[in-house]
């Protein structure tokens, strides 16, 4: 479906085909028409798919249309968030790297309306934030940490919001942010609709969504916790200490550029980035002990192409959008295996074609079992030549296995007997009810032939 073909404003038409947008996505053409009729909704849809068009766009066109008639009728209250504290669309977000883009995708969108919008997260400077949130604005993009902080201090007024959106819902629950946005809500008085996007529709995602939404729609634009057909994946089975040598390897034999690197921690996430570049490839990091002004210089460098390896952290698995990305690497699995799939939706997106790769050691395989399981694929373990096992390693990999599925075997008894045990429970007191039934019964007659 072609992007004129659903009556946006011009101005707003205008800025969305600057954009490069000509067509609508999936996702956009079957959740814009329910946010246009106010519905609630629970979508769900893999990453890179343009959900924040999907839910901007005509919240934007909304509030845009509002403006045009409290301006020509010069009696609405809601004119108020223009110049004032009130907000009208509210979206919440995990991450300040997610808020980040958002925010800049409504700007973009917004650029010939009369709509004012602004972020706040975390680790920005808090001064520049209330003085922005003084001045007002139309639209406010933020974390819900921060957001609860200007919240305290009264410096948002959130009683006006008509458009609450919770984006990667899925990711905020995985943070511990619930608590948080149960508070923020307790603040959204005014008559609201919801909307809810998420990678995954978890139970945790479906029990937020009972308590959030009113009869909301529901859209799932793709299977669940599956990888795009785009992205060839593949896993390399290599020794723990012999990682970042087979990276390098592969990095500079195929010369590839724009590589993005998960490391499982900050402190390992340092030490590649140091000897990626003693082995002449330049890297930047992105990972949470960075301060924002580090990590925007980071991910400018690394979209302009002026490093070649982008070394992040999970803070970087969501949010991230850098075009035309070709290349992600697992250095190291995720503990969760529903991250491994925003991990590599970093590449492949909008149906473009991408590669993932995994280095996996022995300790890695309960992990990589847990994704395979997750996604319904099972991967071959490529063994690169001069990468090879030697016995001790092999060894000791066979006898932890043999232990590992002595454990789940162990387990799965227990599991059986327990569940056996609890139906002969069950079985007993049903026929212990079932006795005093017939026994009451059977005493009633007696007492009516008396």
């Amino acid at each position: 479906m072609s992007v004129d073909a659903i009556g946006l404003s011009a101005d707003l038409l205008k800025a969305v085909k600057e954009c490069g947008y000509k067509n609508l996505t999936p996702i956009q053409q079957e959740a814009i028409p329910v946010i246009r009729q106010g519905s609630d909704l629970l979508a769900s849809a893999q990453t890179g798919t343009g959900k924040t068009a999907a839910f901007s766009l005509p919240i934007l066109d909304a509030i845009a249309k509002a403006n045009h008639a409290s301006n020509s009728a010069n009696k609405s209250e809601d004119s108020k968030s223009a110049s004032g504290q009130a907000i009208r669309a509210l979206i919440l977000t995990p991450t300040r790297e997610l808020a980040n883009q958002v925010a800049d995708n409504i700007k973009q969108y917004s650029q010939y309306l009369p709509i004012k919008s602004g972020v706040v997260y975390g680790g920005g400077k808090m001064a520049s934030q209330t003085n922005m949130l003084k001045q007002g604005v139309d639209v406010l993009v933020a974390t819900p940490g921060r957001l609860l902080e200007h919240l305290n201090l009264r410096n948002v007024d959130l009683s006006q919001v008509k458009f609450l959106v919770l984006d990667e819902a899925d990711r905020m629950l995985d943070m511990g942010f619930l608590a948080d946005i149960e508070k923020l809500l307790v603040a959204v008085k005014h008559k609201h609709q919801t909307v809810m996007f998420s990678a995954t529709f978890s139970e945790r995602v479906k029990s937020l969504a009972n308590q959030l939404l009113k009869s909301p729609k529901t859209i799932s634009i793709s299977k669940q916790n599956t990888t795009s057909g785009k992205i060839k994946q593949a896993v390399y089975w290599v020794s723990e200490d012999r990682k970042r040598e087979l990276l390098s390897e592969i990095i500079g034999v195929n010369n590839w550029q724009q590589v993005l690197v998960f490391a499982g921690t900050k402190e390992s996430a340092n030490i590649l980035a140091k000897e990626l570049k003693l082995d002449g490839i330049k890297a930047a990091l992105c990972h949470g002990d960075k301060t924002q002004g580090a990590r925007n210089k980071a991910l400018e460098q690394f979209s302009e192409g002026n490093v070649r390896v982008l070394v992040a952290t999970d803070v970087a698995a969501r949010g991230l959008d850098i075009p035309n990305l070709n290349y992600v690497v697992n250095f190291h699995l995720p503990f969760l295996p529903e991250d491994y799939v925003h991990r590599v939706g970093r590449t492949g997106r909008a149906g473009k074609s991408g590669t993932a790769i995994s280095l996996v050691s022995p300790k890695d395989e309960r992990f990589l079992e847990n994704i395979e399981q997750l996604i319904e694929r099972k991967f071959e373990r490529i063994v690169a030549p001069g990468y090879e096992f030697n016995r001790q390693e092999f060894d000791a990999y066979q006898e932890a296995t043999v232990k590992r599925d002595s454990k789940n075997r162990y387990r799965a008894t227990q599991e059986k007997n327990q569940s056996l045990a609890k139906k002969d429970v069950k079985g007993k007191e049903q026929n212990k009810n079932k006795a005093a039934r017939t026994s009451t019964k059977y005493n009633n007659k007696i007492q009516k032939k008396r």
